[in-house]
């Protein structure tokens, strides 16, 4: 009766096809309404002709075969492409269902027919245009040219011609044209196309461009520009770090385009059900034809009943009451400063029970400060030091780079030298070579699993102490000789403690915290947040079992920074990444990504999801309450006319339902 619902809504409705496979001519978009209301003014004329009897009666039926030219007109191009690949949908049975009117002599009814069903059939893909016109706007926030600097010159270029490292000169409230980052001026950058942030973020330049350059993914965020937001009042210069065809903005408006493919699992179930609903409404609408055998009516009178069954009993509302929804909310999200990869992704964060959260980056700031150095005997503290953050400036771990940063302050230098071999050891610390020695940096666990004496209890004890107070603590060796221990403390995030207030009154049952770091820092951090429980002390394959059991008990969503969460995130129902707009991992990793670096915008996921799903079920007990509702009405005896404005109407309606998704709040936590 109807295409499965990811056929029929990207058949018509799917941002690069055209209208229902066909060109629009003059009218554009506008052109199958205009056919649809010509068609309706022809019939509503010709009705009206039907009772001058001054007047010959071909003229109502030439307005009658006028308005069936007008109304058939696209559905038969619809029709002509389905049965050329082989399906049967509703266009080309709708179409069945006039022509034996017609050939009944109901030359009026066959025409309301066609009048609301392509007037329905107009309004529903308009209704649908509004959705995808959302997600095709973000295409066009980023501008088509941009001043470039070369050789010495200013000149304007196309976007797509500019290269990495280009100078690119954003003049004052004009849009940012290229990802990168500030090398000269100052000026706050309206992000919230691609964050979602409410508040324009201040933006300076990099210390040193060329070290800038190396490490791009590791700028601070007011360092970074994205294409597609609007620079402030100051003028900026900015070097290009990323293609157009690869920049933050291109890479969300594919990952949306991609997700409108990916149907969710109460799509998978009415196109399940469609399977069986088909052949059985078929096989009703065929015994009809023969219900003169039994009861006393001419043939014609249950032809039209059962062509009226027919019209009854197709699913249009039911194909289309889960899609329109998905895509309602996954553009919304996307203006939000959400990307969601798919219906299924949105649906699920709505059921889980149980949120799952990393500890570092994502319920803490991620910026941790050096707060203790304590030396072992007879050691001094400039050697602890010295040795700490020539190893910890070869790693790229946040704790490292607060080390070599709080260290370098505490010393009142900057350390040259570098040790040279690094070698990690996941989720303990890192091994180099330096000054002839073998440097072990790491938690106490790691001393138990490498060759060398073991920690001096005094040491021990203050390991211990600092752990208690919530201190993450990195403990140095040398050759044989234990120099000390440091002690880095990260605070939580100011909004994290009430985004998980709000997360509970969303209905959220359970919030846990995973973490490597040790118990004690991680239980502190959960009792100042809110946190139920918290893991501690756990390697990236103990992540993922948690995640695991938690999965087997109903049902958990992972938070973290899709680095190195994606494991864990992977193996969750949902996957949502932190931060993604400033990593490409993060991007590809998550079946969720917070675009900012803002936990604030996770009770709006989870509100939007959960909102999405209520209208999904209602579209679905309307579409199917509406079916089962005409289908008995039909054989009693209704007419095709009403019952084909029920039929279309049910369909607009779901449609419009769905896009009440499209104007959902913010969630402020």
């Amino acid at each position: 009766m109807a295409s499965s619902p990811t056929q029929r809504s990207h058949h018509r409705h799917g941002p690069h096809s055209e209208s229902h496979g066909h060109q629009h001519g003059l009218l554009g978009k506008y052109a199958e309404l205009t056919f649809a209301l010509a068609a309706a003014v022809c019939l509503g004329l010709g009705w009206a002709l039907s009772f001058v009897h001054s007047i010959s009666p071909w003229w109502p039926w030439g307005l009658y075969v006028t308005a069936y030219g007008f109304g058939s007109w696209f559905m038969v191009q619809e029709a002509i492409g389905e049965l050329i690949v082989g399906r049967f949908e509703i266009d080309f049975l709708m179409l069945v269902a006039a022509v034996g009117a017609a050939l009944l002599g109901a030359w009026a009814e066959g025409a309301l027919l066609l009048v609301l069903f392509s007037l329905g059939h107009a309004l529903e893909h308009y209704a649908m245009g509004r959705a995808t016109g959302a997600i095709q706007a973000l295409a066009e926030l980023a501008p088509s040219t941009a001043i470039v600097k070369r050789g010495g010159t200013t000149a304007e270029v196309s976007v797509n011609d500019l290269r990495v490292g280009d100078i690119v000169v954003v003049k004052p409230n004009a849009r940012i044209a290229a990802d990168g980052f500030v090398i000269e001026g100052t000026s706050s950058v309206n992000q919230a196309p691609i964050t979602g942030e409410s508040v324009p973020v201040d933006k300076e330049p990099v210390p040193d461009a060329g070290q800038a350059s190396r490490k791009p993914s590791s700028l601070a965020a007011q360092h970074r520009v994205f294409a597609g937001t609007v620079n402030g009042s100051g003028a900026l210069e900015i070097q290009v770090t990323k293609l157009a065809s690869d920049n933050t903005l291109a890479r969300v408006v594919q990952m949306v385009a991609e997700a409108e493919t990916r149907i969710s699992p109460t799509q998978q179930l009415t196109k399940h059900i469609q399977l069986y609903y088909v052949p059985i409404v078929l096989g009703l609408v065929a015994l009809l034809h023969f219900a003169w055998l039994v009861v006393e009516e001419p043939f014609s009178a249950s032809f039209y009943r059962a062509m009226a069954v027919l019209v009854a009993a197709s699913p249009c509302a039911l194909a289309i009451a889960t899609p329109s929804a998905t895509l309602s909310g996954i553009a919304r999200a996307a203006r939000g400063g959400v990307l969601i990869k798919g219906g299924g992704p949105l649906e699920s964060l709505g059921k889980v029970p149980a949120i799952a959260f990393d500890k570092t980056g994502t319920l803490t700031t991620g910026n941790p400060k050096l707060t203790d150095v304590l030396t072992a005997d007879s050691i001094a503290e400039e050697e602890l030091l010295r040795v700490a953050i020539a190893v910890e400036s070869l790693s790229d771990h946040p704790l490292a780079s607060a080390l070599v940063r709080d260290g370098q302050q505490r010393l009142g230098q900057v350390i040259s030298a570098e040790a040279e071999n690094l070698r990690s050891v996941t989720g303990r610390g890192v091994q180099a070579d330096f000054e002839g020695q073998s440097i072990a940096i790491g938690k106490r666990t790691l001393f138990s699993e490498i060759p060398g004496p073991p920690i001096p209890p005094e040491l021990a004890a203050a390991i211990t102490r600092l752990e208690t107070g919530g201190r993450t603590t990195m403990v140095v060796r040398a050759g044989q000789r234990y120099l000390g221990v440091l002690g880095l403390m990260d605070t939580p995030r100011q909004s994290a403690k009430q985004t998980i207030a709000c997360l509970r009154k969303l209905g959220v049952q359970q919030m846990l915290m995973l973490s490597g770091d040790n118990q004690s820092v991680a239980d502190a951090v959960a009792q100042e947040i809110g946190i139920d429980e918290a893991f501690g002390d756990l390697m990236p394959e103990d992540k993922v079992d948690a995640i695991r059991k938690l999965q087997s008990s109903g049902g958990v969503a992972m938070v973290g920074d899709g680095v190195n969460d994606a494991p864990a995130m992977a193996n969750a129902a949902v996957g949502i990444a932190m931060g993604a707009a400033g990593s490409d991992v993060a991007l590809e990793a998550a079946d969720i990504a917070l675009m900012s670096d803002d936990l604030s915008h996770l009770p709006f996921a989870v509100g939007l999801s959960r909102q999405t799903s209520r209208i999904v079920r209602q579209n679905l007990w309307f579409s199917m309450g509406m079916v089962v509702f005409l289908v008995p009405a039909a054989i009693l005896g209704l007419d095709m006319g009403p019952a084909v404005a029920l039929h279309e109407g049910s369909t607009v309606a779901v449609v419009i339902n769905a896009l009440r998704l499209l104007a959902y709040p913010s969630v402020d936590p």
